[in-house]
């Protein structure tokens, strides 16, 4: 079995990521669990928050590493929180602020469109030349009033039409099927069989 670092103290992404790798034969460990602190994250995109994270990982742990920048873009907020979800009532993050920032946002708005966004990347070593990119969409709308006691960040207010339910709503199996993380995680597992 293949160890592989997770570039994240996320224990909500660790489990999610575990619950649909470890049966490709790869062990995931959460980088906390190596005493790695978290990658600064600079960024304006996606992809290069999860580059840096993953060689900053790899090369703290002396293994692969699988790095995640994922956030909710929403339409009438011109595709914001994006790349600063995990932040956006600030510091220290807290889902429950941001969650509360982002109603206030969308208050009196109409268009309540959103998307969640799964940037991923894995490097074979930290300095790897080819790293591994791969990209998952997951479409919805955002509601006031929380719904669901499963998931984590903007999971809650994140519902997805087609099956009426928030994200927080559907159990980890289900969510583990569709979304944008499973989208994005089985692009990346096609390239990997390759690479690997």
């Amino acid at each position: 079995m293949r160890r592989v670092v997770l570039a994240s103290n996320n224990p909500g992404k660790l489990a999610e990521f575990a619950a649909l790798i470890e049966p490709q034969n790869i062990e995931l460990v959460g980088q906390g669990a190596l005493g790695i602190g978290e990658a600064d994250e600079p960024h304006a995109t996606f992809v290069e928050n999860a580059l840096a994270k993953a060689r900053h990982a790899s090369r703290a742990a002396g293994l692969p590493a699988l790095a995640d920048d994922s956030g909710i873009c929403v339409a009438a907020l011109g595709g914001r929180p994006g790349v600063h979800s995990a932040r956006f009532a600030g510091e220290p993050k807290s889902d429950l602020r941001n969650n509360q920032h982002l109603i206030e946002c969308l208050r009196g708005q109409t268009d309540r469109r959103a998307h969640y966004v799964a940037l991923l990347v894995m490097v074979r070593r930290h300095d790897d030349p080819e790293p591994l990119i791969a990209s998952g969409r997951w479409d919805g709308v955002v509601i006031d009033t929380p719904r669901g006691a499963h998931g984590f960040g903007y999971d809650p207010y994140f519902l997805i039409p087609s099956l009426g339910r928030t994200a927080a709503e559907l159990d980890p199996a289900e969510k583990n099927r569709v979304s944008h993380r499973a989208r994005a995680l089985a692009a990346l597992l096609a390239q990997l069989k390759e690479a690997w």
